[in-house]
């Protein structure tokens, strides 16, 4: 996926500004994708250049101007184009750039114990971000009911999936540390 197409599903449910698209992104979309807000931004920019997008902007009197994105026809399309996409690269969509596995990978420079500790943070991290699903679930179903409520069942399943990330990286994070412990 790329941040535009993510953008433009967020757009298709409705016109919305920036600040509304940053924030709908970071509540809907940030647990498997993450964007700086000055990224959304840019996108929007390079979205409507393209004309993907349109913007109108709304003259306020005692806050600052705001500007209102909405999909175009060629939007939409390259939505549609993008979603009908049978090409799927499984080595993309499992791809791991990891910091964490690159220490891990060079761990033999640590004395176990720092590893060991390494290894409990990691875990407790995973213990946390799985227990903040229940609030991703449910940020996603008040938003998907005041706006598409069709589109939850789909949203749900990207939850599922950070959930099973999460629960396989418990249980390597087990063996793991079961493994250097035993050395």
């Amino acid at each position: 996926m790329s941040l535009k197409h993510g953008i433009l599903g967020l757009l298709n449910a409705g016109s919305m500004t920036g600040y509304e698209v940053d924030r709908s992104f970071k509540r809907s979309l940030n647990h498997f994708w993450q964007a700086q807000t000055s990224q959304i931004y840019r996108e929007l920019s390079a979205m409507e250049d393209k004309g993907w997008l349109q913007s109108e902007q709304i003259i306020q009197t005692d806050k600052p101007n705001k500007r209102v994105y909405s999909l175009t026809n060629t939007g939409e399309q390259e939505l549609q184009r993008w979603l009908m996409d049978s090409e799927i690269d499984i080595a993309k969509a499992m791809t791991v750039r990891s910091a964490f596995l690159m220490r891990v990978f060079l761990a033999d420079e640590l004395p176990k114990a720092e590893v060991l500790v390494m290894f409990q943070d990691f875990k407790e991290k995973c213990l946390e971000t799985l227990a903040s699903f229940d609030l991703v679930r449910e940020k996603i179903t008040n938003y998907g009911t005041a706006v598409h409520e069709k589109r939850v069942r789909y949203w749900e399943l990207t939850v599922m999936y950070g959930e099973g990330q999460c629960r396989a990286a418990l249980e390597w994070v087990e063996r793991a540390m079961a493994m250097i412990e035993s050395d």
